[in-house]
């Protein structure tokens, strides 16, 4: 449950292009140390956030806009994996990330199927030795349907 101040950031945050200025405007979280996973309450209150904890707020504030919080991993070889939230506007998929390369940020919702979508990730995806790296993709992950508590 989130607090009255950090619902309104998220109200303020009324279109997928919004959400992906937000992202774009927090600082590239770097931490030492190993690996972190902030929540979107975390990314609120710390103002930085890295491509996973992009995708985590991101879902969520899409999910204010009424679309499912759904996730999407890029999956790469000798590379990172980046994870994206996907929405759907019109039958088109769209994508917002946080990520410190603008080529694997926001895309508009004009990609007939996720294939497409995830296909206009491949020209900007390589790594410092300029290879293209990007070789799969998730099925999309919904994050409602990963809350059910075990039975």
């Amino acid at each position: 449950m989130f607090s009255t101040a950090e619902r309104a950031v998220f109200r303020r945050l009324r279109s997928p292009e919004k959400i992906q200025r937000f992202l774009d405007d927090l600082a590239y979280n770097k931490e030492r140390g190993g690996p972190t996973c902030r929540s979107p309450r975390r990314v609120l209150r710390d103002r930085t956030g890295h491509c996973m904890e992009g995708a985590l707020f991101g879902a969520a504030a899409l999910r204010m806009l009424g679309h499912p919080p759904l996730l999407l991993d890029l999956e790469a070889v000798r590379d990172d994996d980046h994870v994206l939230a996907i929405f759907r506007l019109r039958g088109c998929w769209g994508a917002v990330a946080k990520s410190n390369f603008s080529g694997l940020r926001y895309r508009e919702p004009v990609y007939r199927t996720l294939r497409e979508l995830v296909m206009s990730y491949f020209e900007h995806y390589y790594n410092l030795r300029r290879e293209k790296t990007l070789r799969n993709y998730s099925r999309p992950v919904n994050l409602l349907a990963s809350t059910a508590s075990p039975g």
